[in-house]
Parts: C-alpha cells; sequence; structure tokens
C-alpha cells in the first residue's frame, strides 16, 4: 500500500449561523487504502463530506487536495473532475428502474452512430461493471428486487462508471447501516476489490466493529475537531470509542440479568400470527422481560413490529394483558399499552416539518387536554421534562427536530413513548444510524424501562445490542421462529452462527441451496 496523498484536506472550517461545524479541520487519505472516519452525531462528518463534494462552500483558509492537484471549493463539477466519487446512505436510486437504466443515471447510455441507445452494449457495460467487484447480478431486474448489499453495489459501480474521469476517492457514507452483518460481509469484498484496483475509499460510519474489519486508519471528529488519526493495528475498540466520546468507556457488558422473567405476567401473548412472510409464529413476552428477535434480511423481522401493532395485515391473535387487539388498528395498540419505535424513524416515526416538542407530543395529548382545549404551559413543562431526562441535545422543544442529529431524533421519538408508560415497548433497530455515546445512552434507557415493569420487544440487526439487552433471543428464519437463546449463551458470534446455522437447516430440510 503506497503512503502517497490521495486525499489531503488541511484546516478545513465551516460555520453555519455563527455556529462552527467544523474547525480547522486536517486529514489525510493515502493512495490504496481504506480510511475510517467516524464520530458521533454532529461532529461535522457530514459537513465534511458535503465540502469534498463541493455542495457546501468550507469558511475562508483552509484547503483541499486530490493526488497533489488543489480542489475549487463550492464545484461539484471540480469535485468529480478530480475523481472523488460519493456514495451517500439513500443510495440515490430509482427502485422502479433496472439496474442499466440506475447506472445511466448521470452518465448517459452508450450510443450508436445512429444515435440511438446501444442497449447490448448497455447491458454489457452493467455485467462488466458490477462482475470486477464480484456481483452476479440479473442487469434487468429492478432495484426494488435486490438485497439492500446487491443496490450497495449499484451504487458503487455507477460511482465508479468508467466514462467518466478516473476515481481518485470513493466515499461511502455509512454503506452498512440498513445491514445485517453477513450482508456486511459481502460489501467489504466489494470494498476490498475497489481498494486493490488503485482507489483510495473513505468509509464514514457509526459501526466501530467494522472499522477494525476493514479500515487501514482511522480519523477521529469531536465537536467539529480533528482528534486523531491513527493505523489500526494501533487502537482497541475501546481505545477508540474514547476518544470519539472524549472520555474513558465504561463497561460494555450486559444491562439486564441473564436469568429468565418467567415469574412475570404475561404482557405479550402473540398466537400463530401470520403475514405475507411470517407464518405461525408464537411468542410471549413478560413484565420486565427484554425479548431479542434476531434474523438475516427476509427472514420477517422487518415485518414483525409493524404486524404487531396493526401497521401492516396480520392474521393470528396479538392480545396485551389478555386483551385481544383488532388485527389493523394500531389506535387500539396504543389504546392498550402498545408503543413502536419504527427501523425507519424518518418515513415512520416523525414529522420532519415540526418541532421537537410536536413530535414528543404526537401521542398522549390528551392529558392536557380539557374541554377541547390544552394546557400548553402543562404540555410545555412535561416536554421539558422528558427532553431533560432523555439528554436530548440541544435542549430546546422549540427547535426544528431536522436540525438534530440521528442519536438526538431517537431520543425524541423515545421520550414520545416513555413519558405515557408504555405496558410493551416494541424497538425496531433502536440504534439504527445512532453514533456509540447516544447508543449506549439509549441502551439504559430501554434497561430502565423493563426495570420498570415495562415488557420489551427489541427487533434487531445488531447482535452485540442484543447480548447486551435481552433476557433471551428469539431467531427468525424465513418467517419461522426456528431457536430461542437463553440470556447466558448469549454473544454476537453464538447469536450469528444461529441465524446462520437455521437458516442452513431449513434450506436443507426444504430441498433449497443453503
Amino acid at each position: 500500500m503506497s503512503h502517497e496523498s490521495a486525499l489531503a484536506v488541511s484546516g478545513i472550517s465551516k460555520t453555519f449561523a455563527g455556529q462552527p461545524a467544523l474547525r480547522e479541520v486536517s486529514m489525510s487519505v493515502a493512495k490504496g487504502s481504506v480510511h475510517a472516519l467516524v464520530g458521533q452525531n454532529g461532529c461535522g462528518k457530514s459537513t465534511l463530506i458535503k465540502i469534498l463534494a463541493g455542495v457546501v462552500d468550507p469558511d475562508a483558509g483552509g484547503g483541499i487536495a486530490v493526488t497533489g492537484v488543489s480542489l475549487a471549493p463550492g464545484s461539484p463539477t471540480a469535485s468529480d473532475r478530480l475523481g472523488l466519487r460519493f456514495v451517500h446512505q439513500d443510495l440515490g436510486l430509482v427502485s422502479s428502474l433496472d439496474v442499466v437504466d440506475n447506472l445511466a443515471l448521470g452518465v448517459g447510455y452508450p450510443r450508436r452512430r445512429t444515435g440511438t441507445i446501444n442497449w447490448r452494449a448497455a447491458r454489457e457495460s452493467a455485467r462488466d461493471s458490477l462482475t470486477r467487484l464480484g456481483y452476479s447480478i440479473d442487469v434487468s431486474r429492478p432495484v426494488s428486487e435486490l438485497t439492500i448489499s446487491e443496490r450497495t453495489a449499484v451504487a458503487v459501480a455507477r460511482a465508479l462508471d468508467p466514462t467518466r474521469s478516473a476515481p481518485t476517492v470513493l466515499v461511502l457514507d455509512e454503506p452498512t447501516a440498513n445491514l445485517p452483518r453477513s450482508e456486511s460481509q459481502k460489501l467489504f469484498a466489494l470494498i476490498r476489490a475497489v481498494r486493490d484496483e488503485g482507489v483510495s475509499v473513505l468509509l464514514v460510519t457509526h459501526h466501530i466493529d467494522e472499522v477494525f474489519d476493514i479500515a487501514d486508519h482511522v480519523t477521529v471528529l469531536r465537536d467539529g475537531r480533528w482528534v486523531s488519526t491513527d493505523r489500526i493495528e494501533d487502537l482497541t475498540h475501546d481505545r477508540l470509542v474514547a476518544r470519539m466520546i472524549g472520555r474513558a468507556v465504561e463497561g460494555r457488558g450486559r444491562l439486564v440479568e441473564a436469568g429468565s422473567k418467567s415469574d412475570g405476567a404475561i404482557v405479550l401473548d402473540v398466537q400463530n400470527l401470520s403475514t405475507t412472510v411470517l407464518r405461525g409464529i408464537s411468542l410471549a413476552v413478560r413484565k420486565g422481560e427484554v425479548v431479542g428477535i434476531a434474523g438475516l434480511t427476509g427472514s420477517g423481522r422487518e415485518q414483525l413490529g409493524p404486524a404487531l401493532f396493526g401497521a401492516i395485515q396480520r392474521q393470528g391473535s396479538v392480545a396485551v394483558l389478555g386483551t385481544k387487539l383488532a388485527a389493523h388498528d394500531p389506535h387500539a395498540a396504543v389504546a392498550a399499552g402498545m408503543a413502536l419505535v419504527p427501523a425507519e424513524r424518518h418515513a415512520n416515526a416523525l414529522f420532519l416539518d415540526a418541532t421537537v416538542a410536536t413530535n414528543v407530543t404526537a401521542v398522549g395529548t390528551e392529558r392536557f387536554t380539557r374541554f377541547g382545549l390544552v394546557a400548553a404551559g402543562r404540555e410545555s413543562a412535561d416536554v421539558d421534562d422528558w427532553i431533560r431526562r432523555l439528554g436530548v441535545n440541544p435542549p430546546d422543544g422549540k427547535r426544528p427536530i431536522a436540525t438534530l442529529s440521528g442519536g438526538n431524533q431517537q431520543k425524541v421519538v423515545l421520550a414520545r413513548w416513555l413519558r405515557n408508560g408504555p405496558t410493551i415497548l416494541i424497538l425496531d433497530d433502536p440504534t439504527q444510524g445512532v453514533d456509540v455515546g447516544a447508543k449506549a445512552e439509549i441502551h439504559q434507557l430501554v434497561a430502565s424501562a423493563a426495570a420498570q415493569g415495562a415488557a420489551v420487544l427489541v427487533i434487531s440487526t445488531d447482535h452485540e445490542e442484543l447480548t447486551s439487552l435481552c433476557h433471551r433471543v428469539e431467531v427468525l428464519v424465513r418467517g419461522h421462529l426456528s431457536a430461542s437463546l437463553p440470556g447466558h449463551e448469549l454473544s454476537d458470534s453464538v447469536i450469528t452462527a444461529a441465524t446462520l446455522a437455521a437458516a442452513s437447516s431449513v434450506s436443507a430440510r426444504v430441498g433449497e441451496p443453503a
């Protein structure tokens, strides 16, 4: 690996409305390397990426160079011409279009001399681009039918399109945010393939473990400032986290006792639940118990929370404290004491045009309503109390929710439900896309809710999260609950092995390739 600089950032600052987002940040990405950029939400990572992409102008002073050539600020065209390529978390794909069409977005189609599209050449080019990255995908398929890792591969192939100038640095912004670990490994193989072709990779991520899996170097930002750049072999997990949060890491052990909660009253009783994917799910969660749900993509994990909440069609029985809930009625679920924190908070949980206070009070306003009028003073005091309890930063109920970091937005969603004292709390990937500090705080809130008597169901792709939080973990495979793992056996590797082994077992039973 060459240690010449593919990307050099020197003394870059950025101020928004008098508030500094970056303060004289400097860093260097070596040629042919994978360089991780980490830090808590709000540390300045996103601002730095936008400056590199040319969509945000930095403050005066400082500079950026790509392979020694100065990058003109505020010019996406200049950024692209020097070989900076970007794949953002939302990927920027059009689900209804096929792979060929998505690869052509922004770069166009190959043409015949007559000017018409050469579809044969377009398909061959698409196949070649994906094969080079280690993926064999039917390029005529709509993107909506691809796995998340396959979609990411399409986005990377488009970013590295050979008809543009030669790529120098590929910037991946949270590429594994929605991936289970099994699919993350496929993406890591893709990243290595890109690196081996001589393209440097700048990887922005919240997942610390994957930094150690894939990165050669790691840079830490905190509060808009550069903290450190290290070779990965010179770091430990706890040392890296300490640099991110500015203090020594407290124990990462279990937050609940490993023993079962078989003496508690059954709060959530699920019998023979079925959806388009789930098949005959029966499950009980007791008072004070935290039960985890693990499963690969497509296992039905994604449907379980919405099905229990009545947000999608279901068959079977769902009861809370003995009261059977209507099959497709979220209002009945809320009235029974059920709370759901969905995986996609932007799409399904937040009112992005509203304030923090409005988002906190979106459920349970009747407590502050009399004769049809809201007691604004009491409601505001309650919001301020929950903002303080959950450590929402900045602690301002009048602030637009869209201006908060992902971790603080998730705390607001939790505050909405916790303030109503839920009987059963269902959390779907509760720390997806949040930084390590907010993740620890959210875990403490979940453990506290269980200690106060709530039944908790944690559906998660993060097996360390399940290990830390749960009394037991149930494994979903192809719509069925296939294994139950007691708390004293839980670990990341045990849960991963159980999901993969169970999947192989099911494949063998139905005569399919494992």
